[in-house]
């Protein structure tokens, strides 16, 4: 399959990756290209970002969740459609699982998909040194995938030297710089990014990022460097995987997502898959809406930020007591970290203040002063997922990030951290409950999906015949 791609890393985290992959997305938008967007890893925010200027549903793609054929696939089917994929690398670009290996980093995702790299160098504080970073960085692997370079943070003055020099020395092209730009930045908090919702004059600010883009990178060069890409090896289907992959319900059934400020996390392709086998997705807000929409037979809670908005939660009871009544009475719940939270007889929401939520789950939720058991890990059941045998799911691949902890984590999962001897016991599996601090990706292990949407089948079919 012939897919035009590029992927932007960097050599660490800060430097400017995200901001400089929207302003090039907003370039390409201005030139009336269909853009695929995907951000290498378990990352929520940063395609937020990219679909707010693409105006599409960015994607993820992560090779700890997914194996190379699933990954190929999954790029294929989104950007089969489009003038070029453009992804967004991870950390360091050969950062990966564990801080030891190049699994699941920018250069896997890079290899597995045999695409160039542009390797965003941030110059600030460095001339002839650069050549030996970027040389470095390109001869530590055979086959880094690095064909071409951008800096970051560079004077117009020094430019035309830094280029000349690393073209002529490595042979690596010099496809622009990016100058500073102060009111062109991306605030963070503890999470990562900002939402882009909270971002006065987000599209404003990425117009004029794509401006200077325009200015001083190489874009036609870029779109060379792309086109340049070999033919994609796609798998035309996921069956020979997995047998859920080809799973559909008998019926439609409505599946209640919450989506608002508060739950906002989430895999689009999660969605996507969900939607194929059967589900129509009913979205609705904890935050703002008083009742759960009308006949639903299940019930998604994803993360998000249920701490900054602990207040609007807690005031909004007929939400909850909807939610608790529908579980109770045997409605099919899946909730992760910040769903998971929700779900607590109590919540401290982000100025210390103990919020009451729903009650399903007892105990207490609470912030912590760093991260709280971050990062990828493999999950494996100590009791039946919604009806379906330990053994029939098998393992799970998932990941952590949160500051909060709880005080009833639950016990039915053993985490195991990747090319580690750590891990510990997590999340409630109840016969109609699935719910931890975990995320899952549903294309690293469907029989997830097929299993909670076949609980959703029987009770969808129980109400219908009382």
């Amino acid at each position: 399959m012939k897919i035009p791609r590029i992927l932007l890393a960097a050599g660490a985290s800060g430097s400017g990756k995200t901001l400089i992959t929207c302003g090039l997305l907003q370039a390409l938008v201005n030139r009336k290209m269909k853009v695929a967007s995907f951000k290498c890893g378990p990352d929520y925010i940063d395609p937020m970002f990219h679909s707010r200027v693409i105006g599409t549903k960015s994607r993820n793609l992560d090779t700890f969740f997914t194996d190379s054929d699933v990954t190929r696939y999954l790029l294929g089917r989104n950007a089969a459609d489009c003038d070029i994929a453009v992804m967004e690398g991870v950390m360091g670009f050969y950062d990966g699982v564990g801080g030891i290996s190049t699994k699941a980093s920018a250069y896997d995702l890079a290899d597995t998909t045999d695409t160039p790299v542009i390797l965003i160098v941030n110059s600030r504080g460095m001339s002839i040194s650069l050549a030996a970073y970027i040389k470095g960085f390109m001869e530590y692997k055979e086959n880094s995938h690095i064909k071409g370079v951008i800096f970051n943070q560079m004077s117009p003055m020094l430019y035309p030297r830094m280029k000349k020099l690393a073209e002529e020395q490595l042979g690596v092209e010099v496809l622009g710089y990016v100058p500073k730009v102060e009111d062109c930045v991306i605030e963070s908090r503890h999470l990562g990014l900002v939402l882009p919702e909270e971002i006065k004059d987000l599209k404003g600010r990425l117009k004029k990022l794509a401006g200077v883009l325009e200015e001083t990178l190489e874009i036609d060069r870029i779109l060379a460097l792309a086109e340049k890409a070999p033919d994609l090896n796609v798998p035309e289907s996921l069956d020979q995987k997995n047998s859920a992959f080809d799973f559909h319900l008998p019926q439609k059934l409505k599946i209640g997502v919450a989506r608002d400020e508060a739950f906002c996390f989430f895999y689009e392709d999660n969605f996507r898959l969900l939607q194929e086998m059967g589900a129509e997705l009913v979205y609705f807000s904890p935050v703002h809406d008083a009742h759960l929409p009308s006949d639903l037979d299940g019930l998604l809670l994803y993360g998000g930020y249920p701490e900054l908005n602990g207040e609007a939660l807690e005031q909004n009871e007929s939400m909850k007591e909807e939610i608790v009544r529908a579980i109770k009475q045997g409605m099919p719940c899946m909730a992760e970290c910040g769903g998971f939270m929700y779900l607590h007889e109590q919540m401290e929401d982000m100025e210390g203040i103990i919020r009451k939520t729903c009650g399903v789950i007892s105990g207490k939720c609470y912030r912590t002063p760093k991260l709280t058991r971050f990062g990828y890990i493999t999950l494996n059941a100590r009791q039946p997922v919604f009806g379906q045998a330990a053994e029939e799911i098998g393992e799970i691949p998932a990941h952590e990030f949160h500051y909060f902890d709880s005080e009833n984590c639950g016990t039915d999962f053993h985490a195991s951290k990747p090319l580690s001897k750590r891990g510990w016991d997590c999340i409630h599996s109840e016969e109609n409950l699935l719910a931890g601090y975990p995320h899952l990706y549903y294309y690293g292990n469907p029989n997830i999906p097929r299993a909670f949407l076949l609980k959703c089948l029987e009770y969808h079919t129980a109400q219908h015949y009382v």
